[in-house]
């Protein structure tokens, strides 16, 4: 009889055993995970404020730069007509970069922009009608064009919906080079008066 009993009590003692072991080990593999569970929770955040310090740092040092405008006038049709650059290159010529907006409530093709030379008349909606004025030397400069007509300049294909902005550029000889300031005239555009930068 006390051997069936020690039998029994070994038997109970070992099935406590295995349960312990088993519900410890859970319980660590548990513990574990909520370890870890708080540790994310803890430095998320805290890598979360590091990023959003650092992010408007950044956000400034992307901030694009603002067109520089030397002039800006405005025509029929609620057009209006930036220039941005005119700087003289090495090339003996001047390149006169902008933009044109068309504010009118239709469609736009730069009628009559295209200039008024027979030469010309096969660039449709451009920058070919464009000119430069020099009023002291009293002389003017006309687009620079190719042997077939074709302008150095933008020419709008498909021309402007209304509220399109578009850039463009138009080239032209250089005035001799102590003339710095000209007016930029274009079709039934006011005159705008620009001065010329010497290229790098």
């Amino acid at each position: 009889m006390s051997m069936r009993h020690t039998m029994k009590a070994r038997r109970a003692l070992t099935a406590v055993a295995i349960t312990t072991g088993l519900v410890l080990a859970v319980a660590g593999c548990g513990g574990g995970d909520d370890g870890k569970s708080n540790s994310d929770t803890t430095s998320s955040p805290t890598g979360q404020g590091k990023a959003d310090d650092e992010k408007p740092t950044e956000r400034e040092s992307e901030a694009p730069v603002e067109d520089t405008v030397l002039a800006e006038v405005k025509g029929g049709d609620d057009i209006t007509l930036t220039i941005t650059a005119a700087v003289r290159d090495e090339g003996g010529f001047v390149t006169v970069e902008g933009k044109v907006r068309n504010g009118s409530g239709s469609r736009w093709s730069a009628p009559g922009w295209q200039g008024s030379e027979r030469e010309l008349a096969g660039n449709s909606g451009s920058m070919a009608g464009s000119s430069l004025v020099d009023r002291t030397g009293k002389k003017k400069y006309l687009v620079l064009r190719d042997t077939d007509g074709r302008c150095l300049c933008t020419q709008f294909s498909g021309g402007f919906r209304s509220g399109d902005e578009k850039t463009w550029y138009a080239q032209f000889p250089a005035p001799p080079v102590g003339t710095t300031k000209v007016d930029f005239q274009i079709a039934e555009m006011p005159p705008a008066t620009i001065e010329i930068s010497d290229g790098e």
